[in-house]
């Protein structure tokens, strides 16, 4: 399987949570970081989403549906890298599979909406303590590190106030919190969408 095609598959494979996370998440967070469950108060609805809800019909459909001359790429050929694929966009810059890889449209609607999502945590800032209170939140292990990044409607930059530590990076975790369509851009990644976490969860099948 060559490189590009691996990684088309990588976004959309709904095995890629499970296989990558076959021990329960492990996770420190601040001790005031949840209520307890029985704590007084309104309890607060999350709508549980999937990763492709984010992307627009139009950027889903060109993604599902890759364009032919991916196939013609050999294994482990010269044109079988990262490098070909940035040139590949850049000289096909109105092909809808190419232009949906870096895509910012977004789905209007989930702006402001309390949302439960899984994912893997790519850190971005930490305190003396190693104490990690931005980082982005990505479908799938690797992404944006060993790995190009998704479409930035596919990448999430979250703020944790309370802060978390992590013993490992392919943990997966179920974040809770509000969603917004705006625009961030990182030195690792650009991304659609932002969210203010409310709670961390241990990713469990």
């Amino acid at each position: 399987m060559t490189f590009l095609r691996a990684f088309f598959l990588l976004l959309f494979s709904s095995l890629v949570l499970v296989t990558g996370c076959s021990k329960k998440s492990a996770i420190q967070q601040a001790p005031a970081q949840n209520p307890p469950a029985n704590s007084a108060g309104p309890k607060i609805e999350y709508q549980e989403i999937e990763w492709t809800d984010l992307i627009p019909k139009e950027d889903l459909d060109a993604l599902m549906n890759p364009p032919e001359y991916l196939n013609e790429i050999a294994d482990g050929s010269e044109e079988d890298t990262l490098e070909d694929q940035l040139k590949i966009q850049q000289e096909n810059p109105d092909d809808p599979y190419q232009k949906a890889l870096v895509s910012t449209k977004v789905i209007a609607e989930f702006h402001q909406r309390k949302v439960r999502l899984p994912g893997f945590i790519v850190p971005l800032d930490f305190d003396d303590n190693q104490v990690i209170t931005t980082f982005l939140l990505v479908p799938f292990f690797g992404a944006c590190i060993h790995v190009p990044p998704p479409p930035p409607n596919q990448i999430i930059f979250a703020t944790y106030e309370p802060g978390l530590t992590l013993d490992d990076l392919s943990d997966a975790f179920f974040i809770e919190g509000t969603i917004f369509t705006e625009l961030q851009e990182h030195d690792l990644a650009t991304s659609a969408y932002s969210m203010k976490v409310d709670r961390i969860l241990p990713y469990e099948e």
